[in-house]
């Protein structure tokens, strides 16, 4: 017996006597298709010429193109979908439907348990697994990651991430030096690392506002002309380019390496997708992060110019997703620019506009993403002007999602407290409203209680309203620590009170396809994912308010 193993994915054993032989699909263990050994010769010759032609994945599938495209029953292109090539099939007389007789339901109930085991024994974490982490990437609307042709990055928090203690320390040194000039009392101000919630700094100035301590030489100032004044002080500490030569200088000190990063972005390269540098930052200081966060960690003496298709610096976001400007390519190393009209593959630029990029790449809309860390500049004027489908990078993400695990029972407790106060504080509506009809003579809500008592309905009535007082007094206490579980300060990002979502998170799920801690973690979801959205709690829909809001919280 013979064993020929076809380009390392089918093994097919070719029996001498008259018989069958069997081919074995090497990652669908459970499929064994037969097929009869005495097929055409003469086919099977033209097709292993066909064979030495094309790569592996070429060889046995298909990919669909923009062109033959279509929509899926969730409204995504099927663009990148892999199809059995039939060609191949029938090389060896092969039917796809052959092993795969009987329920689909009984058939894919195998095929997830063996799916499961083998990414056990490859040592590969399950996108379930992924998804269920503090590393996970999270979907607010379905995204087929193969239809993506072109995907777009941000530098500054997206691609290189930065130690929060030196970087934002020092802004906030420049900031403050920069506030002084202005006239403001500083003297005695601190950096304290705990009021930094997404990159936040303004919390000590208003306390000297509130406390009325402000110079008058400074007028007038309420919050809003408090805010602009400290946005301007930062704004100037990073156009002067004070704190971008201290980084330059040392980066080291200021930036945390991620040798997941540039890998995750070789993968998506490979399979295909233009990838896409577009920063504010300047081409000095683009070239000089790059080149320390990535050269590294790339194989084969790759730089990380060789990863991208396009880079453009000092982009003016979000103005590029707005409106163009003009365009200039940098052809020197020292940084020399000259004035172009057209973006090339390969190439390096300096301003120009998104409307220039999606020329160049002759892709546009949704077959483009663009990841970046400000929900504003990158996400939400990509998604609006563009249509381009969007990625969210959210350091804060890690710690909170561990906080809402580790606050699990606490919050648990809450929602139980709270529970008993909405039937408690029905019934009291309940007899308030009946005693308001009393009071008017009319008839209560129902006989029952129209005929009771005055003395009763009040004394009901004042007995559940010190119940509620109580409630609340033992509620708002335990509400406060739940968010301390995160930040002792700010609470959640994500949450406003107990139920409500922040102001954030909605613009997180109205802009942002999917959102995610870091780059890196695109590593456990591979370009091929077909991200779906988690179902989405709405108001009127009973069975995920009851199980969200109530489930087996017992009174």
């Amino acid at each position: 017996m013979d064993c020929i193993e076809i380009f390392g994915v089918f093994s097919l054993w070719r029996p001498h006597a008259q018989a069958q032989a069997v081919i074995t699909v090497a990652f669908k263990p459970s499929i064994a298709i037969s097929c009869p050994s005495t097929g055409s010769r003469r086919r099977r010759r033209i097709f292993y010429r066909a064979l030495e032609e094309k790569s592996l994945s070429q060889q046995v599938f298909s990919e669909t193109s923009s062109s033959k495209s279509d929509v899926d029953y969730l409204g995504q292109s099927t663009k990148g979908d892999l199809n059995i090539r039939q060609e191949h099939l029938e090389a060896f007389g092969m039917d796809r439907e052959a092993a795969l007789d009987g329920p689909i339901e009984e058939i894919a109930k195998t095929e997830v348990k063996e799916a499961e085991a083998l990414l056990s024994g490859l040592g590969i974490m399950e996108p379930f697994t992924a998804r269920h982490s503090a590393h996970g990437i999270f979907c607010s609307r379905t995204l087929n990651f193969r239809s993506i042709s072109a995907i777009g990055y941000d530098m500054d928090y997206t691609l290189i991430h930065y130690n929060v203690m030196a970087w934002e320390g020092r802004a906030y040194d420049y900031g403050m030096a920069n506030l002084e000039s202005m006239g403001f009392p500083v003297d005695d101000l601190k950096f304290d690392p705990n009021l930094v919630c997404l990159k936040g700094h303004v919390k000590e100035m208003v306390d000297r506002l509130d406390e009325g301590t402000m110079p008058a030489i400074l007028g007038p100032l309420d919050y809003k002309g408090l805010f602009k004044a400290v946005s301007k002080a930062l704004f100037r500490a990073h156009v002067e380019g004070q704190l971008k030569r201290e980084i330059m200088a040392e980066p080291e000190r200021f930036v945390e390496p991620d040798h997941e990063i540039p890998l995750a972005l070789l993968d998506q390269k490979e399979a295909g997708k233009k990838l896409l540098l577009i920063t504010n930052s300047d081409y000095h200081y683009t070239n000089k992060m790059m080149h320390y966060a990535f050269n590294r960690f790339l194989p084969n003496d790759m730089g990380w110019r060789d990863l991208f298709d396009m880079v453009i610096v000092s982009a003016r976001k979000p103005e590029f997703f707005q409106m163009s400007h003009p365009l200039y390519e940098v052809v020197t190393a020292d940084g020399l620019m000259r004035p172009c009209f057209k973006a090339h593959s390969g190439g390096l630029y300096s301003g120009g506009s998104a409307q220039i990029v999606e020329k160049s790449l002759g892709f546009q809309g949704d077959e483009i993403l663009y990841v970046g860390d400000h929900i504003f500049t990158d996400v939400s004027q990509s998604k609006v002007h563009l249509r381009w489908r969007t990625a969210l990078i959210c350091r804060e993400l890690e710690d909170e999602f561990n906080a809402l695990v580790y606050s699990r029972d606490h919050r648990k407790a809450l929602i139980k407290l709270v529970h008993q106060k909405d039937v408690v504080g029905d019934l009291f509506n309940q007899l308030r409203l009946a005693l308001q009809r009393r009071s008017k003579d009319r008839p209560a809500q129902t006989l029952a209680a129209t005929k009771m008592a005055d003395h009763e309905l009040t004394e009901n009535m004042q007995k559940l309203l010190i119940v509620m007082q109580r409630l609340d007094q033992k509620i708002g206490p335990m509400l406060e620590a739940d968010g301390e579980y995160f930040n002792k300060r700010w609470g959640y990002i994500s949450r406003a009170g107990l139920w409500d979502k922040s102001h954030l998170t909605r613009q997180i799920e109205k802009y942002a396809d999917i959102y995610t801690s870091r780059v890196s973690n695109f590593l456990h979801y591979t370009p091929f994912m077909y991200f779906c959205s988690q179902e989405q709690t709405i108001a009127h829909d009973l069975y995920s308010y009851t199980s969200n809001r109530i489930g087996n919280h017992d009174l």
